[in-house]
């Protein structure tokens, strides 16, 4: 039985981009009878960014509302918040002890703002050993990645290896499981949807927020409403195959090729799907964020099975210390 280990930041509701690309293929994961998953709120590493307590804690909530809506069993899954489990901090530590400052300052995370050394805080420079010890605690043997985290995985393994070589073994050297179907999810400009880059598409917003933020945001040529238009290269019409049947898409396809349709048909199609497609999660989420009570319960029970396997994990490396 393989241990696979996921985790998303609490930096605001997840949009479409992170909900198809990484929470529904991790609950997939999840729940094949094969694995044995940790799925985890990475509110710690969210503190690099957000400094409000409230919205932290709202944030997070979201995240594991988001996750519960879209049908993670967490009877057969050990789903926990990032700050409930004391140990990561711990062996977070440890790990920062045995890896060179200067592999840290290649991490993208720290060189994208190196030449804004204002805007760097030392839980962002230290950002990739917090992850290692999100991996490592838990004896993981797969973590889900995309092409941009690549590195720091990589930087999780080097950790491992040197702490291994110099102490004897001790941690399990995870792989990367990379799903490329998954991999870009396109945000309302076209460009990877990102909430750096406020292109983000919301689904559990009402749906009167949904229609005005793709009226507004998705930006379509003037082609007339009678011409022909090209599918391929449109924002919404790619949005529109992530969460439409086959049969809809190839349709909307057709009507565009044939002319007598416009963006706006097609704009509204894509507002329909959205709404429709998601109805019954956008109630769970709501249902879920009415009931932090029953949120904080979840992320209790998933935290306490945490621990049971973080513990020895963290016992082991303070033996091998000398602790």
């Amino acid at each position: 039985m393989a241990r696979i280990l996921t985790g998303i930041q609490s930096t605001g509701t997840p949009h479409l981009g992170n909900l198809l690309g990484a929470i529904r293929p991790a609950i997939e994961l999840a729940h094949q009878s094969e694995n044995e998953s940790f799925l985890f709120i990475a509110d710690m590493h969210s503190l690099t960014q957000v400094k409000e307590g409230a919205t932290l804690r709202e944030n997070t909530y979201a995240v594991a509302a988001a996750w519960l809506a879209f049908g993670l069993d967490t009877e057969r899954t050990v789903f926990y918040r990032q700050s409930d489990v004391a140990e990561v901090t711990e062996l977070a530590w440890y790990l920062n002890c045995f890896f060179p400052y200067q592999r840290l300052t290649l991490a993208h995370s720290f060189k994208d703002k190196a030449d804004r050394l204002e805007d760097v805080n030392g839980g962002l420079f230290s950002y990739p050993m917090l992850m290692a010890a999100d991996i490592l605690l838990y004896d993981a043997d797969f973590v889900p990645v995309g092409k941009d985290q690549l590195q720091h995985l990589e930087m999780t393994r080097d950790v491992a290896s040197r702490f291994n070589h110099k102490m004897g073994e001790t941690f399990v050297v995870p792989k990367e499981l990379v799903r490329d179907e998954t991999q870009l999810i396109p945000g309302l400009d076209g460009e990877k949807m990102s909430k750096s880059k406020g292109n983000t598409l919301d689904i559990f917003a009402d749906p009167s927020a949904l229609k005005k933020r793709i009226n507004k945001e998705i930006v379509t040529d003037a082609t007339p409403l009678e011409e022909p238009k090209t599918p391929e290269g449109s924002v919404i019409y790619n949005l529109y195959k992530l969460v439409a049947s086959n049969d809809d898409v190839a349709r909307m396809a057709e009507s565009l090729r044939a002319g007598g349709y416009g963006w706006g048909h097609a704009k509204k199609a894509l507002l329909e799907a959205v709404v429709d497609g998601f109805a019954s999660e956008r109630e769970e989420f709501n249902r879920w964020m009415s009931d932090k009570g029953a949120l904080d319960a979840e992320l209790a029970k998933g935290a306490k099975r945490a621990q049971e396997v973080a513990q020895p994990v963290l016992n082991r490396v303070r033996e091998k210390i000398g602790f």
